[in-house]
């Protein structure tokens, strides 16, 4: 077996048993629960990451972690051989080898995108399958050059598909064909044309849903770019977070291709690498100077994806030298302590609560899934055949829905209620008797879920436990007569019931 191949299983194996062994987390739960009714479109993001886990679980008959994570980590499987390909064709075996190498060990790639169900995973295959297809069609001819652009055109399509940030990653490509006068006089022919026909055809379902919904989606996500504040050290402090999720012995040299990507005289597939990787880079650090809401530092993670190849390149000339073979070893160390030291923490709860000691939540709660308060409710009788349940905030509700299962209905009794209002809007459900959980502390819980039924009764709390340990606990409660928000003036009744 060759290198290459016996990395991807490795590390493969290596993510199976992860996967395995930790709970979703928020964002995670959130997706597989909102993501039960199966749609054209959604709310936070293009159809494919939703698809993926709808289908895994659909496939397999089951909504188990590994299950619903199984797509993204087969898709990191075929990142990594992609990587390793465009390794190939700008250098040669070994430079493809480490760029590979180096995508495992950096943890926004080889942790989060590699296994979570996160949009992540299938845009960053789609994206560094352009990216090849570009390599081949830039210096090609004929039919093989009309071939491999449309193949660039179908990859650009299914990452737009994935998340909407593609849309950085494939002006790159045109910022290139711009500024190369090599390949300018693609410029001229039908076949980058085309390929944004094709990618357009891909990613048609996106607007389409979007036309019916009142351009919920992407309202939401344009929003995030709007802001009435100017704060100019701010992208300094975005650079700085992407510096720590890529890890910043990589970020640094990768900064430093980057910037030689654009000198004259660059190689044409690095500078076309570089053209790739600089919007998303560029454009999120920006838009943080001004965005009224915070910018999360692994939106821009497409841009150094796309320089992984250069920097494998620079690893395998300088493997000579032993603090490079002891900082990729270093690396590699890390991330595995890391991932075993959350696996066997949410397994096990060897720390107990020493980490309640020292950060605000214990964050065990997040990578466990919340079955306990299923069995609980399961045997208090409140899990009936047909069951709706409801929580205040989308991140309960997902959390809360994943642990209850496909069985029982999720709502989420809040004006951002994200996907969850798409697929199980409130007023379908107007008039009903709800179980209402709120993850404790929320002192206003019950104040709040009397603005949506006619009547509140507090029940007997349930818990978040783990080997015992009772890390969150969460008050339930009875609504009767949901409504969809409440009239303004309109009496309520709260019944307490103490528990025993």
């Amino acid at each position: 077996m060759s290198p290459i191949l016996r990395l991807i299983a490795a590390t493969t194996l290596i993510r199976l048993a992860f996967a395995a062994t930790t709970g979703l987390g928020v964002d995670e739960s959130y997706m597989v629960t909102a993501g039960r009714v199966l749609s054209l479109g959604y709310f936070d993001h293009p159809p494919a990451s939703w698809w993926l886990s709808w289908g895994a679980s659909h496939l397999l008959g089951t909504e188990a972690p590994v299950v619903v994570r199984l797509p993204f980590i087969l898709l990191f499987a075929l990142s990594q051989f992609l990587v390793w390909r465009i390794g190939c064709v700008i250098a040669d075996r070994r430079a493809g080898y480490w760029a590979a190498v180096a995508l495992n060990v950096s943890p926004v790639f080889g942790v989060t995108t590699a296994s979570w169900v996160l949009p992540d995973g299938p845009l960053d295959t789609a994206l560094l399958g352009a990216a090849l297809c570009l390599l081949y069609a830039l210096p090609a001819s004929g039919r093989r050059a009309m071939g491999w652009w449309a193949a660039a055109g179908v990859c650009a399509g299914l990452a737009l598909f994935s998340k909407y940030s593609a849309v950085l990653t494939i002006a790159g490509a045109f910022l290139y064909l711009a500024v190369d006068p090599a390949h300018r006089r693609w410029l001229l022919r039908p076949h980058p044309y085309i390929a944004a026909i094709l990618a357009v055809l891909v990613f048609s379902p996106v607007p389409i849903w979007n036309a019916t919904h009142g351009w919920a989606s992407f309202a939401f996500q344009g929003d995030r770019a709007t802001g009435f504040r100017f704060r100019p050290l701010m992208p300094l402090q975005t650079l700085g977070g992407e510096a720590l999720f890529v890890l910043p012995w990589i970020w640094m040299p990768m900064m430093i291709l980057l910037a030689q990507g654009f000198r004259r005289g660059a190689v044409w597939s690095h500078r076309l690498l570089c053209c790739l990787a600089a919007p998303p880079i560029v454009v999120f650090a920006l838009i943080s100077a001004w965005s009224s809401q915070r910018i999360l530092y692994h939106w821009a993670a497409p841009g150094y994806l796309m320089l992984f190849p250069l920097l494998g390149e620079r690893i395998a000339g300088r493997l000579d030298r032993a603090w490079v073979r002891r900082l990729v070893a270093g690396s590699a160390a890390l991330v595995l302590v890391a991932v075993t030291v959350v696996a066997t923490q949410i397994q096990f709860d060897w720390l107990g609560g020493r980490l309640a000691t020292v950060m605000r939540n214990d964050p065990t709660a997040e990578g466990l899934d919340w079955t306990s308060v299923r069995e609980e409710l399961r045997a208090r009788g409140l899990l009936a055949p047909g069951a709706v349940v409801a929580a205040l905030n989308w991140r309960d509700a997902g959390k809360i829905g994943y642990a209850l299962g496909p069985d029982v209905t999720m709502l989420c009794l809040n004006a951002d209620s994200r996907q969850l209002g798409f697929a199980d809007p409130v007023r379908a459900f107007a008039g009903r008797d709800v179980i209402v959980v709120v993850v404790d502390p929320n002192p206003r819980a019950v104040d709040e879920a009397k603005t949506w039924f006619r009547s509140v009764e507090v029940l007997q709390p349930a818990s978040v436990v783990s080997d015992g340990r009772v890390l969150r606990t969460v008050t339930v409660l009875r609504g009767e007569g949901l409504g969809t928000g409440g009239a303004p003036g309109q009496k309520r009744e709260t019944h307490l019931v103490i528990p025993e």
